[in-house]
């Protein structure tokens, strides 16, 4: 049903060698959402996503993840069901491995072709989701050949190859030129407009790369929340002043967003 949670943070609180990385934070995505975590260097998103994702145990609080509780959940079976893109999982790509061959090992969560055995609706799968992100001429070219620009396509295309129910990605242009960024950012507006697309989370340190058709905002400034709620009630010029912590303008054109420091 829409609007049902597909993840909710209660209480939340993370504590690493005495400094508190999360204060006691609440946060829901319900399904159909298209999510964007903002903040500076240092707000706490990526720990945000390590908790939202079972990847570290927070010290307070719950968290459930599609409809499962996190402390309780078989995680080998749950987490399949999550997309991920992030530079950390880019490092672990071969880069002697074809695009297509790069996208279709995501069906059993590996990183590289072994054993597994692939039908032909997965091989066409893959091929289709390259297409649909513009790299239908990359399907053959090794991973290590692609420019930055076109192995982010390729990770979102690997991202969403097991058809996953809520699809993460941390920080998606980090890295690339404007023309590689605006490519990304209209592929992932397309996206976003696809109602058979599954829930987003993107998170980044800009909002000029907050794609069109996003529907909300979690603000963190030292691991606190902000603001939270539809994208245009939170990403006011107020709120991003404090997020980020200086005065701000901020400017909204075509269903796109920018901020720059007031002088």
């Amino acid at each position: 049903m829409p609007g049902d949670a597909v993840l909710e943070l209660s209480g939340v609180t993370v504590r690493r060698d005495g400094a508190v990385l999360l204060a006691p934070l609440d946060w829901r995505v319900g399904a159909g959402e298209r999510w964007v975590v903002l903040g500076a260097n240092g707000a706490g998103k990526t720990t945000l996503l390590q908790v939202a994702t079972g990847m570290i145990a927070p010290s307070a609080g719950s968290v459930r993840l599609l409809g499962e509780s996190l402390a309780e959940a078989d995680l080998d079976d749950l987490l399949p069901r999550v997309g991920w893109s992030s530079a950390a999982l880019a490092e672990q790509l071969p880069r002697d491995e074809r695009a297509v061959d790069v996208v279709l090992t995501a069906t059993y969560a590996a990183v590289r072709r072994g054993g597994e055995t692939y039908d032909a609706a997965d091989e066409a799968r893959a091929r289709a989701l390259l297409a649909q992100l513009g790299c239908r001429q990359l399907v053959d070219r090794t991973f290590g050949t692609l420019s930055e620009g076109e192995r982010k396509r390729v990770q979102l295309a690997r991202a969403l190859m097991p058809d996953p129910e809520l699809l993460v990605m941390d920080e998606p242009a980090a890295g690339l030129d404007l023309g590689g960024r605006e490519a990304l950012l209209r592929r992932l507006a397309r996206v976003a407009a696809d109602p058979a697309s599954p829930t987003l989370v993107l998170v980044t340190h800009h909002v000029e790369e907050i794609p069109a058709g996003f529907t909300h905002a979690l603000l963190l400034r030292g691991g606190r929340v902000v603001a939270a709620g539809p994208l245009a009630d939170v990403l006011t010029e107020r709120a991003l002043s404090t997020c980020f912590g200086l005065p701000l303008w901020v400017t909204r054109r075509g269903g796109r967003y920018a901020a720059q420091a007031r002088v």
